[in-house]
C-alpha cells in the first residue's frame, strides 16, 4: 500500500490527525504553556471574576468581565493551536541535488588526487537591488531562498525562519509568524486584564474591611494572579514590544541577532507602514506540502556522466617520463641532421657484405632494421606507454638510432 508524504517525512515533526495537524518534535512542552493560559484563567473565573458579579451598580458589567475572560482565554488558546500546528512554511526537499550545479573539484585522499563532486556554497541574488547571498543546505539538497534558513531541532528548511519556540513547540516561520504576533499579544493583554481586575477584587475587599490583611486574607487568588501576571507580564510583554521592533524594520529574529554588528542594509525594510501592512494584511502563502498526498514513485533518472579517471602515477615516474622524451627528440634530430648529410652530398654507403651502396639503398635497409624492430620492441614498451603516453613506434626507432650510434 502506498504511503502518505506525512508517513516518510524525513523530517523531525510529529504529525496527528492523518497528517492535517503538524508540530515540531518538542511538541510535548504545548501542554505545558496550555496549562499555563487556563490555569490562571480559571483561577480568575472561580475566585474573583465570580465575586465581582455584584460589585458593580450594573449587574451586566459584572457577567461582561466573566464573559470576556472565558472569550479571551479561548481565543489565545486557538491562537496557540495556530501557530503550533501548522505548516510554518516548509520547503520540500529534493530527492537529488541539483545537476545544473556540480563542479569538479581535485582533493587529496592518500596522497593521490581524486575528482569529487563539490557545490558552491553560496550564490548571490538580488532582492531590491540589494545583492543577498543564500546558501546551500546538504540536507535538503537545495539553495534557500532569501531569509530562510534550517532549523536544526525540526530539521527542515523554513522560509522567512524567525526562531524555533519552544513554548509552542513549533518554528516560527513566514506562515505562522502572524499567529504568533498575535498569541503573544493577546497573551500580553490577557495577563493585563487579570492583573487590573485583581487588583480591582483586592480594592473592593479593602473598602469593605478597612484593612489590608483581612482583604488579602478573604481572597489570596487574587494576590496569586496578580504576582503570577506581573512576572508573565515581563517575558510576554517584553517579547511583544521586541516583535513590533522587528515588524516595523521588517527583521527576523534570526537576523537581529546575527547580522546585527554588519550594519549592512536590510534589502527587505520598505518603511514602517508598508512592513505592518506586509505582516498582518498579506496573503499567507499556502503550504508547499501536501502531507496526505501519496507519495508518488519517481521516473527514473539519465545517470550522470562521470568525471575521466585520473592515472595513477608517481613523482619519479614522471620524471622517467620527461627524461626520456627528451632524449628521444634529440636522438631523432641528430639522426634527421645525418640523413639530411648523406642525402645532399650524394654519397655512398658500405654495407655489411662489404659492397658499395648508394645511400637509396642504405635508407631502404634502414627501414628494413626499424621495421624489424618496431615488431620486436612493439610488445615490450606497450605496458610503459601506456602509462607514460609515449608512442611505442618512437621508442624503437630510438632504441635503432642507439644502436647505429653505438656501430
Amino acid at each position: 500500500m502506498a504511503k502518505r508524504v506525512y508517513q516518510a517525512w524525513k523530517g523531525s515533526n510529529i504529525f496527528l490527525c492523518n497528517g492535517r495537524l503538524i508540530f515540531g518534535p518538542d511538541a510535548r512542552s504545548l501542554t505545558v504553556s496550555v496549562l499555563l493560559i487556563l490555569v490562571p484563567s480559571v483561577i480568575f473565573c472561580t475566585f474573583v471574576a465570580s465575586n465581582l458579579l455584584h460589585k458593580f451598580s450594573s449587574h451586566n458589567a459584572g457577567y461582561a468581565i466573566l464573559v470576556v475572560a472565558i472569550v479571551f482565554t479561548i481565543y489565545v488558546l486557538v491562537l496557540l493551536l495556530f501557530t503550533s500546528a501548522r505548516d510554518p512554511g516548509i520547503i520540500p526537499r529534493n530527492s537529488h541535488p541539483p545537476e545544473e550545479e556540480f563542479c569538479y573539484e581535485s582533493s587529496e585522499a592518500g596522497g593521490r588526487p581524486t575528482p569529487s563532486l563539490q557545490f558552491p556554497r553560496t550564490k548571490e541574488v538580488l532582492v531590491n537591488g540589494v545583492p543577498v547571498k543564500v546558501k546551500y543546505c546538504e540536507t535538503c539538497m537545495l539553495y534557500r531562498p532569501p531569509r530562510c534558513s534550517h532549523c536544526s531541532i525540526c530539521n527542515n528548511c523554513v522560509e522567512k525562519f524567525d526562531h524555533h519556540c519552544p513554548w509552542v513547540g513549533q518554528c516560527i516561520g513566514m506562515r505562522n509568524y502572524r499567529f504568533f504576533f498575535m498569541f503573544i499579544s493577546s497573551a500580553t493583554l490577557l495577563c493585563i486584564f487579570v492583573f487590573s481586575l485583581s487588583a480591582l477584587h483586592i480594592k473592593f475587599l479593602v473598602d469593605e474591611h478597612r484593612n489590608v490583611w483581612k482583604a488579602i486574607k478573604e481572597s489570596p487568588a487574587s494576590v496569586v494572579l496578580m504576582s503570577y501576571c506581573f512576572i508573565a507580564l515581563w517575558f510576554v510583554g517584553g517579547l511583544t514590544g521586541f516583535h513590533l521592533y522587528l515588524i516595523s524594520t521588517n527583521q527576523t529574529t534570526y537576523e537581529n541577532f546575527r547580522y546585527r554588528a554588519d550594519n549592512r542594509r536590510n534589502a527587505f525594510d520598505r518603511g514602517c507602514v508598508p512592513n505592518f501592512l506586509e505582516a498582518f494584511c498579506s496573503k499567507i502563502q499556502p503550504s508547499k506540502n501536501k502531507f496526505r498526498a501519496f507519495i508518488q514513485e519517481e521516473a527514473p533518472r539519465i545517470p550522470m556522466r562521470h568525471m575521466p579517471e585520473v592515472a595513477e602515477e608517481s613523482g619519479e615516474d614522471r620524471r622517467t617520463k620527461v627524461e626520456d622524451d627528451l632524449e628521444i627528440g634529440d636522438d631523432i634530430l641528430k639522426l634527421s641532421q645525418r640523413r639530411d648529410f648523406y642525402g645532399t652530398g650524394d654519397m655512398k654507403r658500405r654495407g655489411s657484405d662489404g659492397l658499395i651502396r648508394d645511400s637509396a639503398d642504405s635508407d631502404y635497409n634502414l627501414g628494413s632494421e626499424v621495421q624489424a624492430s618496431l615488431n620486436q620492441l612493439g610488445t615490450q614498451q606497450s605496458r610503459r606507454t601506456a602509462s607514460f603516453g609515449t608512442s611505442p613506434h618512437i621508442l624503437a626507432f630510438n632504441a635503432i638510432v642507439s644502436d647505429n650510434k653505438k656501430s
